[in-house]
């Protein structure tokens, strides 16, 4: 399913922005690199056979069962790297750096290149295409953990948001409202992970066959039933439909369900990723963040143009698949992340305000 321009349907999958360096901070955790690393290349290889996977039962099952590593995963991601702590003006600045420069950037170069391959221009500010939704969710985020954590049961109250949200019409796709409510549940559970919560599970010996039973468990029920599973379930952008066995009155049900599989899921593959340092997978992993960025301006163009489409014996939808690992691996390397960084971590000293004492800005 993709995210584009409205109106328009297709992959949906997103991806997390690696976490600002700063002075002092702490080294990067190469079994987060590694984990976000995986997740990337599902993305790019999911966008890939996006708009040919119907055809194929095999790519459609492997679109199922891979969902929760993909936009699950960098939810509860991007929860690890995120502060409950006040909102100070440097939180706020890195904030508008860092994820609302980069989308609006993005967004705009998004609509030069569709306009660019014979689509109409048009400039997406409330609801920004393709994968862009998650950054916006992102800031959202960030903005609500504080907030969050001053309830008396942040995870009962997020929950109960989430799955009630589903019956009230205004909450969709615009200001990626929907989703953002939606996955803060798995947000904050993030966070209580990056708090050090789950570590029996994540280091424990027990855990590990559970979490090999769980990813199996995962593809032998898309083999079986991913055609009967609709994907209003998965999406979390839209109201409830009565597409379900348990009707409109069940429906929350449903979702408390998928997100309780979901969060599991992504327990698994924490669980299963190496946590030590891995030659060439850790230091890619580190470059999601460009990959989530600039993959869907390289596939649009290939797809739009009919070139994926055209993939049709197995070894050309190998190939198709191969190239999308490919592909992230380009864009994740360490030239490229370098050749785009005014783009996806843009100076923002024309915009913000001098600190206090003379000071300019951030520091980039």
């Amino acid at each position: 399913m993709r995210s584009a321009a409205p109106g328009r349907a297709g992959p949906t999958a997103t991806a997390i922005p690696a976490p600002v360096p700063v002075a002092g901070a702490k080294p990067r955790d190469p079994w987060y690199d590694n984990t976000r690393f995986v997740a990337a290349t599902l993305i790019v290889v999911l966008h890939t056979i996006g708009s040919i996977m119907s055809r194929y039962g095999v790519l459609h099952a492997f679109n199922v069962a891979a969902w929760a590593f993909r936009v699950p995963a960098f939810v509860m991601l991007a929860g690890v790297f995120s502060s409950p702590g006040p909102l100070d003006p440097r939180r706020l600045r890195n904030l508008l750096r860092t994820i609302a420069l980069p989308a609006l950037t993005f967004s705009l170069l998004f609509s030069l290149e569709s306009y660019a391959l014979g689509g109409p221009f048009t400039l997406h500010l409330a609801q920004l295409p393709w994968t862009l939704w998650f950054l916006m969710s992102l800031f959202c985020w960030r903005l609500l953990l504080p907030l969050v954590v001053q309830l008396r049961y942040p995870l009962l109250v997020t929950t109960a948001v989430a799955v009630g949200l589903g019956y009230v019409e205004e909450f969709g796709l615009l200001f990626s409202a929907s989703r953002t409510l939606v996955y803060l549940p798995l947000f904050y559970l993030g966070r209580r992970l990056g708090q050090g919560a789950g570590r029996e599970w994540l280091e424990s010996r027990w855990s590990l066959p559970v979490a090999v039973a769980g990813v199996l468990g995962a593809g032998l029920a898309a083999w079986r039933w991913h055609r009967d599973i609709p994907g209003t379930w998965l999406s979390m952008r839209h109201p409830y439909k009565a597409d379900t066995p348990l009707g409109m009155e069940g429906a929350w049900l449903v979702r408390l369900a998928v997100l309780a599989v979901a969060a599991f899921l992504v327990l698994c593959l924490l669980r299963l990723v190496p946590k030590r340092r891995l030659p060439l997978i850790s230091a890619l992993g580190a470059g999601g963040f460009t990959v989530y960025l600039l993959h869907p301006l390289i596939i649009m163009p290939l797809r739009e143009k009919g070139l994926i489409a055209r993939a049709d014996t197995t070894l050309e939808l190998i190939a198709l698949l191969l190239a999308g690992v490919l592909l992230t691996t380009v864009l994740a390397s360490s030239p490229v992340r370098r050749l785009v960084r005014p783009l996806t971590s843009p100076s923002a000293r024309w915009l913000l305000a001098p600190q206090g004492g003379g000071r300019r800005g951030l520091q980039e």
